[in-house]
């Protein structure tokens, strides 16, 4: 295989279920007309992306992404990964396009043994101690490895979704009960610290997962997903590791850091529009691609040249996306040729 170009990008799917099914409580499940409409939409989204690798979250059913394919007619274009997906639970999942695949995908759903976030001794000596027990991620992380060329490593692949903003919902605790008079108030500031220590958890439990394959390797490592958090936010922090980007050609590059496509694409333009969500007129970038130093212009193990990142975002303009079939995230696509450093 002497592949000289490829691409990558992720897709969140808002909560692709079967018509009929239950989704998450409070949630009306989808009519039969309105998944017909998001039936089309996306398979039209995903046959004008014609990426070779498609990281894809909130999928509940892995039968409606069947549906998707064959209705668009890429079901011979790609192999589809996404056994969890029995529509009890929403999962990240994956579009490889056939040939690529190299072995069997798995989801990690527990936290690694060495994430200890525990502190009983801090530095500062006025701050308490703190204790975080979190054994897992609210959505397992899809890890799968592709062959890009024959002469070159694996490359290993990771789909995530880490916690929302969304806050924690309190009510219902043991706690709030007791003393609902006291708590009532302070839901949203309690609710929301949660949700963050909880996104920030599974970043450290993601960062992990990475360090242990990319650590004195030359391991090519690509992360694609919904973050939930913007690109200079403590959580892309973590995951990331902040590596130096600013440096001369062919000069960079570090072992165990990821480059954040946004960042690369900010190199080759003179305005940034990059956002993925709209929040109460607030644009966000929650969606990204990461990837290590062989993915990196300026680094001495560079093997894929950076090639351009596009974001397909103009439905987030729409009001009602059930009705219209639409997602609520903006699509990342980013594309590399191959080209080694010297």
């Amino acid at each position: 295989m002497t592949r000289q170009r490829f691409s990558v990008a992720t897709f969140n799917l808002y909560n692709l279920q079967l018509p009929g099914r239950d989704m998450h409580p409070g949630q009306t499940p989808w009519t039969q007309e309105q998944y017909e409409r998001k039936v089309a939409w996306t398979g039209s989204r995903l046959a004008e992306l014609d990426a070779d690798i498609v990281g894809l979250q909130e999928l509940w059913h892995r039968d409606a992404m069947v549906e998707i394919l064959a209705a668009s007619g890429l079901a011979g274009r790609y192999d589809l990964v996404a056994e969890p997906a029995d529509g009890t639970r929403i999962v990240t999942a994956a579009l490889v396009r056939t040939g690529l695949l190299v072995g069997s995908p798995e989801w990690i759903q527990d936290f690694p043994d060495a994430l200890r976030l525990e502190s009983t001794r801090p530095m500062d000596v006025q701050s308490p101690a703190i204790d975080v027990r979190i054994s897992g991620f609210s959505r397992p992380v899809l890890h799968l490895s592709v062959m890009l060329r024959e002469d070159q490593p694996n490359t290993e692949v990771y789909v995530t979704h880490l916690k929302s903003k969304l806050p924690s919902r309190i009510d219902e605790e043991d706690w709030f009960v007791a003393d609902p008079a006291a708590f009532k108030p302070h839901r949203k500031a309690i609710g929301s610290a949660l949700a963050t220590i909880r996104r920030t958890a599974e970043a450290a439990a993601l960062r992990v997962l990475l360090t242990d394959v990319m650590k004195t390797t030359a391991t090519p490592v690509i992360v694609l997903g919904d973050i939930n958090d913007g690109q200079h936010s403590n959580t892309l922090n973590i995951v990331t590791e902040q590596p130096r980007y600013l440096l001369g050609i062919s000069t960079g590059g570090v072992d165990n850091g990821l480059y954040t496509a946004q960042t690369l694409q900010q190199f080759r333009d003179t305005r940034d529009v990059y956002y993925t969500h709209v929040f109460q007129d607030l644009r966000e970038s929650l969606d990204h691609v990461l990837v290590s130093e062989q993915f990196y212009d300026l680094s001495r193990e560079r093997v894929w040249l950076f090639d351009g990142l596009t974001i397909e975002n103009d439905h987030l303009n729409e009001d009602d996306h059930k009705e219209t079939g639409t997602g609520d995230h903006g699509i990342v696509k980013v594309a590399f040729r191959y080209r080694p450093a010297g």
